[in-house]
């Protein structure tokens, strides 16, 4: 079978803040908290790069806390591989700003979750707004001052009940900074089927559609299909090989780059094995049943 042509490797676990929705920010996670070493990472991309043609240089956590994130970029760039990561914009200063642009860095997403202080930490917890403002006009800057057309910056912002009616502002202050894209994103809950206080009143910001009984269910015909199966992975900082993004504790590790390689394990009966599940019965795979694949981002 061939090898897939997009991957996303994860440069570490460890998180700022503390969104509600996810297990990295809630130190939920019962894998381990680390952050990706190079020589592992040269080992991941000497197996990839003559297939891979884009790396998402996000998983789970902040990549701006690994100390050395962008010798990632500047490594993965040497092979011609496009790069993108994601970011809370809370490590990024007018100098890394700089950094950033002249390590060839493709995409960059900055999460903005809110126009007011108020707002936004009701979901980024511990986070600061203006931090993030002052983040994206640094980026504005180096790309400038570098005459440089990357990265390409993209407002991201998950439409929540506390800050769904800020969603048209959103539009207008990444006009006003200079940012190239912006993304309404709809939230994954855990805990969605008799409703939720983050979920949107806006149902075109909600991943999850109410029935006649009063209960919600994932928008949407979820069938025994994926096309992640086969065109893309996920590795995680310590070497796991996971299916996709949805499975964030690594709870279905189909093999360690420490022990065999990409290749072998892209091939392994234990992927095909897995594969087949999704084929046959997807929602008896927890990672699955609440899967919005091809319907999870909204935007204009």
């Amino acid at each position: 079978m061939g090898l897939p042509s997009a991957l996303s490797i994860e440069p570490t676990t460890s998180c700022n803040l503390g969104c509600p929705e996810c297990p990295s920010g809630l130190k939920q996670f019962t894998r381990p908290t680390g952050k990706l070493d190079l020589q592992l990472h040269d080992q991941m991309i000497r197996q990839i790069k003559t297939s891979v043609f884009y790396i998402n240089y996000y998983f789970q956590g902040e990549p701006f806390l690994h100390p050395r994130f962008l010798d990632l970029i500047v490594r993965a760039k040497k092979s011609k591989i496009y790069t993108s990561t994601s970011t809370n914009g809370h490590f990024i200063t007018s100098k890394k700003a700089d950094e950033i642009v002249k390590s060839g860095l493709d995409r960059l997403i900055i999460s903005v979750d809110g126009l007011t202080q108020e707002t936004y930490e009701q979901y980024r917890k511990k986070g600061k707004l203006q931090k993030v403002i002052e983040a994206s006009h640094y980026l504005v800057a180096a790309k400038k001052q570098n005459k440089s057309s990357t990265p390409h910056l993209i407002f991201q912002f998950l439409a929540v009940k506390p800050n769904e009616h800020e969603v048209p502002g959103v539009f207008k202050l990444a006009k006003e900074i200079g940012i190239d894209e912006v993304r309404i994103k709809t939230a994954q809950l855990y805990e969605f089927k008799k409703g939720n206080k983050l979920m949107p009143e806006n149902s075109k910001y909600s991943r999850y559609t109410k029935q006649k009984d009063g209960t919600y269910k994932l928008k949407g015909s979820q069938g025994n299909h994926c096309w992640k199966m086969w065109s893309g992975s996920v590795l995680t900082w310590d070497g796991q090989v996971v299916p996709c993004c949805f499975d964030k504790d690594a709870s279905h590790i189909l093999g360690s780059l420490k022990e065999n390689s990409f290749k072998s394990i892209w091939n392994s009966i234990q992927y095909k094995s897995f594969r087949h599940g999704v084929l046959n019965a997807r929602q008896q795979i927890d990672i699955c049943k609440n899967c919005s694949e091809g319907a999870q981002v909204w935007a204009s």
